[in-house]
């Protein structure tokens, strides 16, 4: 039996979307699942052993017709006996329906009969669950394979023991207190409306330092590294001489490593949230006020902490929309009482 799953967009979506291929090798041992994502995202896919294939879609193939259709007639050759595409978008819907497939499986959309011959009905927004809808609906996607009830719902990221050396050996060049935990902080969101504002930010990371006398560690990519800067700038000079602003991991794989090494990660929800989750990590987590809450609050526990308006102030979610909570972003992010918040980090620092 050969198995497609097909998941784009950003890194924690990939990685969410693991749980396809992890329980249908369980599933079925001996088939060949195969992983199909951005180049982007490859590098929290690597070493899953419930992966035989891991196929990108490059932008460039994705944006001219021509290398499109030459990609699509490509899987189709491979002649997958199924195809769970989890993304569910024009040019997926075009590779599952072309794939020959005999399961075509995706969600229900009014226009999705067209390409999918099983289409799955998305629990919405209200279901209660503890383990978030984003986990659901796609264990819902298994259905037409899997008819036992599924328990293996979390997703996993598989470091070697040379990436966890290479992390040890990275953290052992720098003066960290190694009697002091060592906390990942999320500084920066995604996207614009998912950053925590820069004057809070840097006053959650003075009173951590101030809780715990921690090491701090900035996750943020290349390109966001002049705003990395504005934010240590804001921290007090105490503050600064615990964040090792130049210990950083120039690829994904070696912050995974590091991650892995960290006693917690602080800060945004969003990608690297899933991955410290992934890795067993604790996580303490601020949502931006627009994103959605039953689908992304996963695995919330006393180790899993997330902050959400709607859990303080879900009034205001009756009174105005998604779209205009969004472009009000940080009018909302004022909403936070960040007493509350230094409460709850507080309570957080003493169980781990």
């Amino acid at each position: 039996m050969k198995i497609l799953v097909i998941q784009q967009k950003r890194i924690g979506d990939v990685l969410t979307s693991t749980i396809l291929s992890n329980n249908l090798k369980q599933k079925y041992p001996n088939a060949q699942v195969d992983y199909m994502c951005y180049a982007n995202c490859v590098d929290v896919l690597k070493n899953n052993p419930n992966i035989d294939n891991i196929i990108v879609l490059e932008e460039k193939v994705r944006k001219n017709y021509l290398s499109l259709f030459q990609f699509i007639f490509k899987i189709r050759s491979s002649k997958y006996d199924a195809v769970i595409d989890a993304y569910s978008k024009l040019e997926t819907n075009l590779i599952t329906l072309f794939s020959g497939a005999k399961y075509k499986i995706s969600y229900k959309k009014g226009y999705s009969n067209i390409f999918y011959n099983y289409n799955i009905e998305r629990l919405k927004n209200g279901t209660k669950s503890e383990i978030g809808l984003a986990i659901i609906n796609r264990l819902r996607l298994l259905k037409p394979l899997i008819k036992e009830e599924i328990t293996d719902y979390k997703p996993k990221v598989f470091l070697t023991d040379s990436e966890i050396n290479k992390a040890k050996e990275m953290l052992s060049k720098f003066p960290l207190k190694t009697d002091k935990p060592t906390f990942m902080i999320g500084i920066l969101g995604s996207e614009w409306y998912k950053t925590y504002p820069f004057e809070k930010m840097a006053e959650l990371i003075d009173f951590t330092v101030a809780t715990t006398d921690a090491n701090l560690l900035f996750n943020y990519i290349p390109k966001q590294k002049e705003d990395a800067q504005k934010i240590f700038d804001l921290c007090q000079p105490e503050t600064q001489k615990r964040i090792y602003f130049d210990l950083y991991a120039n690829d994904l794989r070696s912050f995974l490593g590091l991650l892995s090494q960290c006693n917690a990660l602080i800060g945004n929800e969003g990608g690297s949230v899933n991955m410290a989750k992934a890795l067993f990590v604790p996580t303490f987590s601020l949502f931006s006020p627009s994103v959605d809450k039953e689908t992304w609050q996963i695995f919330e526990d006393e180790k899993n902490i997330s902050i959400h308006l709607k859990d303080l102030k879900p009034e205001i979610y009756q009174e105005f929309d998604e779209k205009y909570i969004k472009e009000n972003t940080f009018k909302y992010f004022e909403e936070y009482p960040i007493a509350l918040i230094k409460e709850k980090l507080k309570a957080f620092f003493k169980l781990l």
